[in-house]
């Protein structure tokens, strides 16, 4: 089943982005995933706070998504991301493609 990644962010320090990007896109599409969205242009219907910054990506399975977040590869930027931003980043199935 594949797997949604949310990944909504407050920037506090921007100095780790451009690295992030450069280096996460290659690390993503070679485990299988891939980019749905990346983008400041949110609109909130609901609620009380959206982020600056959201992305949505998709991953062949629950599984690989857990290994990219949790690899050594990716722990570096993982934490400047954390380290630079008020981040949330959530796994969502897609339990029903076919709507």
């Amino acid at each position: 089943m594949k797997y949604l990644a949310i990944i909504g962010t407050n920037i506090t320090d921007p100095s780790w982005i451009e690295n992030y990007v450069d280096n996460v896109t290659p690390l993503l599409l070679k485990c299988g995933g891939k980019y749905l969205t990346r983008t400041d242009k949110i609109e909130l219907i609901e609620g009380n706070e959206k982020p600056q910054f959201q992305v949505v990506t998709e991953f062949p399975s629950r599984q690989v998504a857990l290994e990219f977040y949790n690899s050594d590869a990716y722990a570096p930027y993982k934490a400047a991301r954390l380290q630079g931003s008020d981040s949330t980043f959530i796994l969502v199935p897609v339990e029903n493609e076919a709507v």
